[in-house]
């Protein structure tokens, strides 16, 4: 049976049907890119249409518009953060995915967002918790799966505390 609501879709991406996973995770997206405000909504889409478009100076303008609309929408953190991870602004993108983090704590593209820019700062260790943390809700993401691996092989404190 399909997820209907957001609550089901969290269920299905733990379980063992990839199929259903895949499916729960396009209604995930679905749901966290609404906001509830025509405005906001309006702005957000013309700012993923800008960040498609390489246009990453209006694009993060536009999210930090949605922002200040509507500070608890936590997809136009993530999607600033996404710019913000594109312009090399590595510090600026953590902190945005931990404001989206705040806001929907089962958000895993903000986790694997997070631990990618670990990952370009060279912060091993950080990048891999955020990598096990976006595991945690979607373990059928494998490309998460394999920057995990790799977070763990470029981890020069291997503690036992990363294995």
């Amino acid at each position: 049976m399909y997820p209907t609501n957001e609550k089901g879709a969290l269920k299905a991406l733990t379980g063992a049907d990839a199929e259903l996973a895949a499916t729960a995770e396009a209604l995930l997206w679905r749901t966290w890119c609404r906001s509830g405000d025509a405005e906001a909504d309006r702005i957000f889409r013309a700012s993923v249409d800008a960040m498609q478009k390489g246009k990453l100076d209006h694009a993060e303008q536009g999210f930090s518009r949605v922002i200040e609309l509507m500070p608890g929408f936590a997809e136009g953190w993530n999607k600033r953060a996404t710019v913000r991870f594109m312009r090399r602004n590595f510090a600026g993108s953590i902190a945005d995915c931990q404001e989206t983090l705040a806001r929907n704590p089962n958000h895993f593209g903000a986790a694997s967002g997070q631990g990618l820019c670990h990952m370009s700062l060279g912060e091993f260790r950080e990048a891999a918790i955020c990598f096990r943390r976006a595991l945690e809700i979607h373990p059928h993401l494998h490309a998460v799966r394999h920057n995990l691996e790799l977070a763990l092989s470029q981890s020069s404190g291997n503690d036992g505390f990363l294995q």
